[in-house]
């Protein structure tokens, strides 16, 4: 989250936004699936939409480096693309990826703390956890949004140690390398699409361009907090997934999908270790929720600024930006509750890849003013062009999953028609933020 002091973000704190933004309730609610859709290649998998996300995030860094701001992503396609509807509308398109993000948090916020309880019963305490924590955390956020960031560094850090120490745990017992065999992996384009269907775990780099204004020396910085961020996560990632896969046969992580870190943590470390998980899962999970509730407020408050949503949604209340986030948490209970989760995580991937489609081919088309090298930006659009091209394939080649793709496409369609209809009926036109001009001085400098 931003500064709220006024005090300018160090490479520590900068790289901490991006990680804990990454680092968060992905990672817990997804893990299995990744196993179950990709079997042994599911660290690896971790590493193809790792390498994608390194890619995007060297734009990311091009961009923030020439348009410092809390407008972000906002700012980067206003920029490269103007004013039109297909603008606005992946804008939009943006806010509600936030929303299905929420979504899976709040899924696994549920499934994890439902774990405490009997089988026959997790069912509904998940529900009810997923209604509890919504609604829970967005009142927080309402009424003591000070309490809410000044809890993210507790949460992150711990929600860090935990892992690590799974981690540690995990490499330390004996390891069950068959299960990793080429023989149990699957197709090559099967390993891209589950790779992709992971792919939300990584979008919270972006995270660091809204806090961009904040950071000191930014062109120390942030090439610090956005590749090594990404690259720090990777290393995580792939070596959870391996511990996954080292302990846990293919049918137990089935099984226990939802909640696998939890089972691999018993596995490795006993009854303590489930335990731990499971509230490093609460805390990552809370924690992302909190700050994805605060971003998508901001968002919300930036898009209506622009001219993209109503100007109603620009108020505030008691100085939060609060009417954006209760059409979020509002949607967000809809689609936790009653969308599967892997059509959930399909929607959320896909979403931030068409976005990041799109800020990749803004970095190729303002490379003379942000001193960027085309070509490396060039190969990132292309990367989540194929990445998406080919997760579409894959959900829609499986019949059980084939009505996935009709979700992510009534989001699209909702994107755009939320914008052709505002427009039309207000006529109000996009509107760029104030270009800094000592973000210009020295951007070419970074490579």
């Amino acid at each position: 989250m931003p500064s709220e002091n006024n005090e300018k973000l160090g490479v520590l704190s900068t790289l901490s936004i991006g990680i804990g933004g990454m680092v968060g309730g992905g990672i817990f609610a997804v893990t299995g699936l990744t196993v179950e859709v990709t079997q042994g290649g599911a660290p690896t998998a971790f590493l193809i939409s790792g390498i994608v996300a390194l890619l995007t995030s060297y734009s990311y860094l091009k961009l923030t480096l020439r348009y410092p701001g809390e407008g972000g992503t906002v700012e980067f396609l206003n920029r490269a693309f103007g004013g039109g509807v297909l603008t606005g509308s992946a804008n939009i398109l943006l806010l509600l990826s936030y929303v299905v993000l929420l979504a899976i948090y709040a899924y696994a916020f549920g499934s994890y703390a439902a774990s405490f309880f009997p089988k026959p019963d997790r069912a509904f305490w998940l529900h009810t956890f997923i209604c509890v924590v919504i609604v829970g955390l967005f009142l927080l956020n309402l009424f003591a949004s000070k309490l809410v960031i000044r809890s993210e560094n507790f949460f992150n850090a711990a929600k860090m140690v935990l892992l690590l120490t799974f981690i540690v745990f995990g490499l330390a017992t004996p390891i069950e390398w068959s299960r990793l065999d080429f023989e149990h992996y699957v197709s090559t384009p099967g390993l891209i699409a589950g790779a992709m269907l992971i792919f939300l775990n990584y979008e919270g780099f972006e995270l660091i361009a809204n806090a961009s204004d904040d950071v000191a020396n930014p062109k120390r910085t942030l090439p610090i907090a956005y590749l090594g961020g990404v690259a720090i996560v990777m290393v995580l990632y792939f070596l959870i997934a391996l511990i996954v896969v080292g302990h846990l046969g293919f049918e137990e992580v089935a099984q226990s999908s939802a909640h696998v870190l939890s089972v691999a943590a018993d596995k490795v470390m006993g009854r303590t270790g489930y335990i731990a998980i499971a509230i490093a899962a609460i805390f990552a999970t809370s924690s992302a929720i909190n700050a994805t509730f605060y971003g998508t407020g901001r968002l919300t408050y930036i898009i209506a600024k622009s001219g993209e949503l109503p100007t109603e949604l620009k108020r505030s209340i008691r100085g939060q930006h609060a009417e954006g986030t209760v059409i979020t948490a509002g949607l967000a209970l809809i689609i936790a509750n009653f969308v599967p989760l892997e059509a959930i995580a399909t929607m959320g991937s896909a979403g931030f890849l068409l976005i990041f489609l799109g800020v990749n081919v803004a970095a190729v088309r303002l490379a003379k003013e942000t001193g960027g090298r085309r070509w490396i930006s060039a190969l990132a659009a292309l990367s989540t062009w194929v990445a998406l091209v080919v997760l579409c394939v894959e959900v829609d080649e499986n019949a059980a999953t084939r009505k996935h793709l009709w979700i992510l496409f009534g989001m699209i369609v909702l994107s755009f028609v939320i914008e052709f209809v505002y427009r039309g009926i207000t006529g109000r036109e996009i509107r760029l933020a104030k270009q800094k001009n000592h973000a210009v001085k020295g951007s070419n400098e970074v490579t």
